[in-house]
């Protein structure tokens, strides 16, 4: 059933109702007919709650009225994916198909594998009903009572008294102080549904709105004047692109900047689920020679001319060959054939440099999205500074640690046509937790592909190096904490920043799944703020992994034997998994730095973390990292000289190359190893 509010006027829409559904003994609650219509698909957000009896017979008392209800008997089949639904509305007397799912391109894949062509119904039951039977309109005011006046009957007027009015006159809900524990009520409501305006990029025109066709070739979309939430954001986005097709037709050409870690390529991927487009991550269009100086960050990594060449194939409807780049090796691996198909019409480009007036300026909407875990370190860093009793704000921390963003991206990002603020912070949210069970229990390869999906198996090694760096002056019990310290790791020649404050329950360790490439010059701007490197763990990673929980065996140099992790969103199938390898009574919690400090003699276990073994490697990575620091400072900053210790960055780049020829080899070996006993395991199993 749906409500309409009591102060509604006769031109209300339906999005300013309440609807109701009510299953069994179950009531669940939503907003009006909240929904976006493109093509055949109908896209709703899942923004439904549950409610008590009592929440509908609140809203009937407040003066909200039934003005449209229907009966609807469902009945459907799912394999977790996908739902197929049979409805039958009583109201309409007709029976609908529907087919449900999260992923866009999966729902059409079904519809078009059963053979279901349509025709498709874009209209909801509301609509449907409404187009049958009008809007009910609004309760006539009650009669008049029927009480005639006598005619010699005298009217007593009385005089108006003068009204006094306070100066702190409350006459606003969220002008009252509320308690905690009350919702929180927005003084400056942001519309529930944006208008999105098209002006002419032809100055002859001025900037008066183009309603005409002709003017398409000149029609550029005019930017929002405010910043919006990543859910509302992302609402925004999809009318932008329809608003676009609609007016100048496709291709529409999208580009999603701002730093790293904000959010971009999962808005990115969320926008093409809903129009069902392809995303180009512009980490394909890097330079193997600027990459292997680990210049991730800076402008002249990217290849223009070909991106420039992708672009225009795509503008002139043309098939275009985008490439692909390994970070692994640091070089470009081939290319794909792209094209934009006239069903879809949008492709999507997120980077860093997404914005730079080189790319945007062939882009036909602009998107700035700022916040998530970026904007942590900021914070985490200046949570530091203040405990050592030195307060520094956001903007000198951000001058200091991302200094290429500082310079070269945020100035890009206010031009954007919808800014976006990441509010959701990942390292707070259960939602991104993995949970991890940890064991030093020896565990045979062929027991651990045995619980695997050999169809969907996945398995390779990574050797990486963490570092954790920790600010002096920080309270301390004689231990290092490495909730004290900031973490990051080099692997693959990229230097990630890992965010893990873990929550430990039982055997579990829950941590949140917060990587995020830095460049060296971020983490020289850490050393720059007094920050100093405490410990290192070099490690080689045996991984495997079939889509539902990942193993990884873990070798820690000056370790004698290997540790086991598993990992999964699914605490449930991580358990079994686990318990199917018989680790149970073997789980530990603690960290790989507490496993190490504790090896260590007693005299040696101090909260610098540093030993004889360890000081010199380290010194020569931070050395090597403030040497490529200030050597991307350099660059940006034209005119300064090159930054010495030159030899040290030969030495550190010749160590690499040798690490990576051995890895090379070792990846090959292990592949050859994975597929024989793949292969014997296959065997058995078809002979059993």
């Amino acid at each position: 059933m749906y409500l309409r509010p009591p102060s509604a006027s006769e031109e209300a829409l339906t999005n300013d109702w309440i609807k109701v559904r009510q299953s069994g003994i179950k009531y669940y609650l939503s907003l009006g007919d909240q929904r976006i219509v493109d093509k055949n698909f109908i896209i709703r957000p899942k923004a439904e709650f549950e409610v008590g009896r009592m929440t509908l017979g609140g809203l009937l008392a407040l003066g909200y009225n039934v003005v449209v209800s229907y009966k609807r008997a469902s009945s459907s089949v799912s394999n977790g994916n996908l739902s197929l639904s049979l409805e039958t509305i009583d109201t309409l007397g007709e029976t609908f198909v529907v087919l449900r799912g999260m992923n866009r391109k999966t729902v059409g894949a079904e519809a078009t594998r059963m053979g279901v062509n349509g025709p498709w119904i874009t209209k909801s039951y509301l609509e449907m009903i409404l187009q049958r039977k009008g809007v009910p309109r609004l309760n006539t005011p009650p009669l008049l009572p029927n009480t005639s006046m006598t005619s010699n009957q005298e009217r007593v007027i009385v005089a108006p008294r003068p009204i006094r009015t306070s100066p702190n006159l409350v006459n606003r809900l969220e002008d009252l102080s509320q308690p905690w524990t009350r919702s929180p009520t927005k003084s400056k409501m942001e519309p529930i549904v944006a208008t999105w305006h098209f002006i002419s990029s032809d100055t002859s025109h001025g900037s008066s709105v183009i309603d005409s066709s002709s003017f398409r070739d000149n029609m550029k979309i005019a930017p929002m004047p405010d910043s919006y939430d990543l859910d509302r954001g992302l609402l925004l986005a999809v009318q932008a692109i329809q608003a676009l097709l609609e007016n100048k037709g496709p291709p529409v050409i999208v580009g999603i900047g701002g730093p790293s870690g904000s959010g971009k390529t999962s808005l990115a991927h969320k926008m093409a689920n809903i129009v069902g487009c392809e995303v180009v991550s512009l980490e394909s269009y890097f330079k193997s020679e600027q990459v292997k100086d680990f210049k991730y960050d800076d402008f002249s990594s990217l290849d223009l001319s070909l991106l420039s060449k992708n672009i225009g194939n795509i503008r002139n409807g043309r098939r275009t060959k985008v490439p692909m780049f390994d970070l692994e090796t640091g070089a470009r691996s081939g290319f794909k054939e792209l094209e934009v198909s006239e069903d879809c019409g949008v492709i999507i480009f997120e980077g860093v440099y997404a914005l730079h007036p080189e790319i945007r300026k062939s882009l036909d909407l602009w998107i700035a999205v700022v916040g998530g875990v970026h904007s942590h370190l900021i914070s985490r860093v200046q949570r530091d500074k203040s405990r050592v009793g030195c307060f520094m704000s956001q903007n000198d921390i951000m001058m200091t640690v991302f200094p290429i963003f500082q310079q070269h991206i945020e100035p890009h990002l206010v031009h954007a046509h919808l800014k976006i603020r990441n509010d959701f912070d990942p390292v707070l949210s259960p939602e991104s937790s993995l949970f991890v069970l940890k064991s030093n229990k020896q565990v045979a390869s062929q027991d651990i592909l045995k619980i695997l999906d050999p169809v969907k198996l996945c398995s390779f090694v990574q050797n990486f190096i963490d570092i954790y760096l920790r600010l002096p002056g920080l309270p301390t019990n004689g231990q290092l904490a490495e909730s004290d310290c900031i973490r990051f790791r080099i692997c693959e020649g990229r230097f990630a920043l890992l965010i893990r404050e873990p929550i430990r329950e039982g055997n579990f360790i829950i941590q949140p799944k917060v990587d995020f490439d830095i460049s060296t010059s971020t983490v020289a701007g850490l050393l720059n703020l007094g920050y100093q490197a405490v410990a290192c763990i070099e490690a080689s990673a045996y991984i495997y992994q079939d889509g539902k929980i990942l193993i990884e065996v873990d070798h820690l140099q000056d370790t004698p034997s290997p540790y086991l992790q598993i990992k999964g969103v699914n605490k449930e199938a991580v358990a079994a998994a686990g318990s199917t390898l018989k680790l149970d009574g073997s789980y530990t919690t603690k960290s790989y730095l507490q496993i190490i400090l504790e090896r260590l003699p007693a005299m040696q276990r101090s909260y610098s973390g540093i030993h004889a073994q360890q000081a010199a490697r380290l010194q020569e990575l931070v050395e090597f990292i403030q040497s490529q620091g200030s050597s991307s400072a350099s660059e940006s900053s034209p005119g300064r000289d090159a930054a010495p210790l030159e030899g040290v960055i030969e030495d550190m780049q010749a160590r690499i190359k040798r690490l990576e020829r051995w890895h090379a080899i070792n990846t090959v070996l292990w592949t050859f190893l994975m597929s024989a006993l793949v292969g014997y395991s296959l065997y058995q199993r078809k002979h059993q």
